[in-house]
C-alpha cells in the first residue's frame, strides 16, 4: 500500500523529523484502511462489494492527502518496499532506510490499534481471514510492481502529481487485484493484527510480503532502465 518522494533533496529536514513524519503518516494510513473497512462492513448490510467500495474510496482519498502533507518532509514512503527501492537507487542512505522501515512498522501497528479503539473493538487482535494461494501472491506482486512503477514514473515526469497518481492507482488496484492490493509489508503486518474486514491471517502474511518485495524489485529494475536518462554526445 504508499508512498512517494515529492522533493528528492531531503537534507534540510532532520532525520528525527523525517522519522516522525513516516511514523505519523503510516499510522494515519492504517487508521484509514482499517477504520474505513470496519465502517464499510457495518453499513453495508452484508454486501461485501459496498463495504469494499467504501474501503477503497477512503483509502485512495486518504493517500492523496497524506502524501501531499508528508511528502515534503520524509518523501511519504509509508511502505518498506518503497523505502528499499529508494535506498537501492541511492536516493536514501541504508541507515536511514532501516530507521524508516522500523517506524513504518511501528506506526502501522499503532494505526491499527487506533482504528480498533475508534470503533469500540478489542485493541489486541489476530486476523482469521485466510488469503492464501498463488493467485493471491501473484496479485500482491502485480500490485506492488504497479505501485512502484507509478511512483517512479510520476516523480520522473510530473512530481507534483504524485499524490494523486498514487491515490488513483491504489483505488484502481483494490478492484483489479484478487488480493485487494495491500502492496506494502508494513500494512500487511498491521492488518494481520486486525480481525476485521481489512484483515489478513498471520499465516498468510509471509507470502504477501515476499511477493510485495519481488514486485517492488522487478519494478525498480525495469523502470530504472526504462526511465534512465542518457547523455547526448
Amino acid at each position: 500500500m504508499t508512498d512517494a518522494s515529492l522533493e528528492p533533496p531531503l537534507e534540510p529536514i532532520s532525520i528525527s523529523r523525517r522519522l516522525v513524519a513516516e511514523l505519523l503518516g503510516t499510522a494515519l494510513l492504517l487508521a484509514i484502511v482499517i477504520g474505513s473497512g470496519i465502517m464499510g462492513e457495518r453499513l453495508a448490510g452484508g454486501n461485501d462489494a459496498i463495504a469494499l467500495l467504501g474501503n477503497t474510496l477512503s483509502t485512495g482519498a486518504g493517500l492523496v492527502v497524506l502524501i501531499t502533507v508528508f511528502g515534503p518532509l520524509s518523501g511519504a514512503h509509508f511502505n518498506p518496499a518503497v523505502t528499499l527501492v529508494f535506498a537501492a537507487r541511492r536516493e536514501l542512505s541504508w541507515s536511514s532506510a532501516t530507521a524508516y522501515i522500523a517506524v513504518q512498522v511501528i506506526g502501522a501497528i499503532a494505526g491499527a490499534w487506533v482504528a480498533h479503539l475508534m470503533f469500540g473493538e478489542q485493541v489486541l487482535q489476530l486476523s482469521q481471514k485466510l488469503r492464501d494461494g498463488p493467485a493471491q501472491a501473484l496479485s500482491e506482486a502485480v500490485a506492488t510492481f504497479g505501485l512502484v512503477a507509478t511512483i517512479l514514473g510520476s516523480i520522473r515526469f510530473k512530481p507534483e502529481a504524485t499524490p494523486m497518481m498514487v491515490g488513483l492507482y491504489i483505488t484502481s488496484a483494490y478492484w483489479f487485484t484478487a488480493s485487494t492490493s495491500f502492496a506494502n509489508p508494513a500494512v500487511t503486518v498491521a492488518r494481520s493484527l486486525s480481525n476485521t474486514f481489512a484483515g489478513i491471517a498471520p499465516s498468510s502474511a509471509p507470502a504477501f510480503i515476499a511477493a510485495q518485495l519481488v514486485g517492488a524489485a522487478l519494478a525498480a529494475l525495469l523502470f530504472g532502465w526504462l526511465l534512465n536518462e542518457t547523455k547526448r554526445p
